[in-house]
């Protein structure tokens, strides 16, 4: 089941939820802005609890936030001569959180091949790029560093969207005036945006529910320290199931 941020008249939003299991009155959030603010920004951070489970526990079919209004691939252009390439937020100013794959155009084919990542702080590495510094081309690898990239040999042409990059990034946030918006994830983990902010008050405050609530939230996100797995860890690490477990030999590229 889908939950609304907030629904005053049948009370099912994760707003009124939070009312019900923090034990206050009906209205005691819902109307009150700063304690509407307040419960907003203690989902977030649920919301950035939730991302790392799912972006942790996801295969082949990658986890993304059904909120977002695109799909988490980047694309821009390749500028001739420039090596570095910068990724801090996508189109709608979510945060990049990972680059987990980098495709480039040739100058005159509009079909993009993958480029390798290599680490230029690993010794060989980085004295084959440092020699090649000033060499241009067609980019074949690339290095991740910071919240750019870098490709060599350095670009030789300019191409318009010519380098794409497929992304992990934040998840769409709630804001203290959302209603109808509910979490981009599946509905069976919806309960997590409220119950996750209620332990929190639970344990600021000192509420003999606190251990009710860890025992739920557990349920849902586990515990790495004592090794129990959760139901969303679980949830995503089970998804791809058309895809079958293969045993492949990798293939390193030698150029």
């Amino acid at each position: 089941m889908s939950i609304r941020f907030s629904d005053t008249t049948n009370f099912k939003g994760l707003v009124q939820l939070y009312e019900r299991e923090c034990d206050f009155e009906r209205g005691y959030v819902s109307g009150n802005t700063n304690r509407l603010r307040q419960f907003a920004a203690d989902a977030n951070v649920a919301w950035d609890d939730y991302v790392y489970l799912a972006l942790k526990a996801s295969g082949k079919w990658q986890w993304d936030d059904s909120n977002q209004n695109d799909f988490p691939i980047i694309k821009t252009n390749l500028v001739d001569g420039q090596r570095d390439y910068t990724f801090t937020t996508d189109e709608d100013g979510n945060f990049i959180l990972d680059i987990y794959k980098v495709m480039v155009q040739s100058e005159t084919s509009s079909l993009f091949q993958e480029v390798y990542p290599v680490d230029q702080q690993e010794r060989e590495t980085w004295d084959d790029i440092a020699a090649e510094q000033t060499t241009e081309g067609m980019p074949f690898r690339y290095d991740k560093t910071a919240n750019g990239i870098f490709l060599d040999p350095i670009p030789g042409y300019n191409k318009t969207n010519g380098l794409k990059v497929y992304i992990n990034r934040e998840a769409s946030y709630f804001v203290n005036t959302d209603t109808t918006k509910t979490p981009g994830c599946p509905g069976i983990h919806h309960k997590f945006f409220y119950l996750k902010p209620a332990l929190e008050y639970a344990r600021r405050n000192g509420l003999a529910s606190y251990q009710r609530l860890r025992e739920e939230v557990v349920s849902l996100e586990g515990d790495e320290e004592k090794g129990v797995v959760g139901a969303i860890e679980r949830y995503f690490s089970r998804r791809s199931r058309d895809e079958r477990a293969i045993i492949r030999p990798k293939i390193t590229p030698y150029i």
